[in-house]
């Protein structure tokens, strides 16, 4: 009976939710990096405190978040890069995919196999972009889309597993769809 006690059970919910935190705060960290580096420190600049502001809602140590602003200044490790690709959905919804990646060949492949694994594929630049607008960085950045599309109850859930799919990949920070 060794594994049926409920102490085990306790220790298998906690590594399932600290796996989930740490994806989380290792795409927040690098993202304050990237900003931290684009604003030389400047906690002040809109997109860094827009990036802790964001890390501190998903209740990231503040010694990390002081870590990643040291380290995007002191250009440690390698030149992150923050990078959007397009791409058609499910039912021709528009998609914008940011990554933030030290390769950038190595992000490209990975985000061409899992949409082609669902059946889609990258769009030319400057091809879904026309669907949204982007927020400035005190409103948080990222983009709004300005026409929403209706889609099907099939396309809707086949749009669900993309993103998940898109959402798990380290490297990916946000996924936009202007899909209803």
């Amino acid at each position: 009976m060794s594994g049926h006690n409920k102490w085990s059970k306790i220790k298998n919910k906690k590594a399932v939710t600290d796996a989930q935190k740490s994806k989380m705060f290792g795409k927040l960290v690098r993202f304050i990096g990237v900003e931290s580096k684009k604003s030389k420190g400047d906690t002040n600049a809109p997109g860094l405190r827009a990036a802790i502001e964001k890390a501190k809602e998903a209740n990231v140590p503040s010694d990390n978040i002081e870590r990643a602003i040291k380290k995007g200044m002191g250009g440690e490790g390698g030149e992150m890069e923050q990078i959007t690709y397009e791409a058609y959905g499910p039912g021709g919804c528009a998609l914008i995919i940011e990554a933030l990646t030290e390769n950038r060949n190595k992000a490209a492949q990975e985000i061409k196999h899992i949409l082609s694994k669902n059946g889609f594929e990258l769009a030319a630049p400057g091809s879904a972009v026309w669907a949204f607008e982007k927020n400035p960085p005190q409103n948080g950045g990222g983009w709004t889309p300005k026409n929403t599309m209706q889609i099907g109850e099939e396309d809707s859930t086949k749009l669900e597993v993309l993103i998940d799919e898109l959402e798990e990949n380290d490297e990916v920070q946000d996924v936009f769809t202007n899909a209803e």
